[in-house]
């Protein structure tokens, strides 16, 4: 099963993907954690890249083929991988982000992005994605009261672009409810984390029920 996190900035992801692989493991379950950007080695130079608050000059297309290049090497190196050994493979962020930053935030044609995530993914989806519900206000909060070096050169746009990103995850899980799951993440973690196991236990029943 591929599962994948999204949500605005600040919303909990690498926290609340940690805690579900905790609880996966207990249960018994191989568990394989990644990330985008990043992930491999490849990767990992890439996000380096993306995230520098230097490369202010960086234009939204070279963006976009920098997130894809990415993508394509985990899809290839650590998620099918993963998937064909039968792992549950949880991913902290995937081809839903190209489509709600670079698409909805910078306005890029959708169609275009959607051929070029297809072409870099092989045309992997994920099996469920889980929107970690949060205003784009009290994330990008959250995430300047945490540690100083984790504040990237995506987090400091402005707040008009932050609000029409979170705009656009809206209406991708409005044309996709089958696929997406919100999980209010304004909450504490902890009931954060139940409501998430709530959603998972209720997939897994599913999916061995079949």
């Amino acid at each position: 099963m591929f599962i994948t996190f999204e949500g605005p900035e600040g919303s909990g992801k690498t926290t609340q993907i940690r805690l579900l692989a905790d609880w996966l493991i207990a249960q018994g379950r191989g568990v394989l954690i990644t990330r985008e950007p990043g992930g491999t080695r490849i990767g990992n130079g890439i996000r380096a890249l993306l995230l520098d608050n230097d490369h202010t000059e960086m234009i939204p297309r070279t963006e976009t083929l920098l997130f894809n290049a990415a993508r394509a090497q985990i899809v290839h190196q650590v998620i099918r991988p993963g998937l064909e050994a039968g792992q549950i493979v949880l991913c902290d962020r995937f081809a839903d982000s190209t489509l709600a930053y670079q698409g909805y935030g910078y306005g890029q044609d959708r169609a275009e992005l959607a051929r070029l995530i297809h072409y870099a993914t092989g045309g992997l989806l994920p099996d469920l994605t889980l929107f970690l519900d949060v205003k784009p206000e009290v994330g990008l909060a959250r995430k300047q009261a945490g540690r100083a070096q984790e504040w990237n050169r995506l987090d400091a746009r402005t707040i008009a672009f932050h609000r029409a990103v979170y705009a656009g995850y809206w209406e991708m899980i409005g044309a996709d409810p089958e696929r997406w799951r919100v999980i209010d993440s304004e909450q504490p973690a902890p009931t954060v984390h139940q409501a998430i196991v709530a959603v998972l236990a209720e997939r897994l029943r599913m999916k061995e029920s079949l």
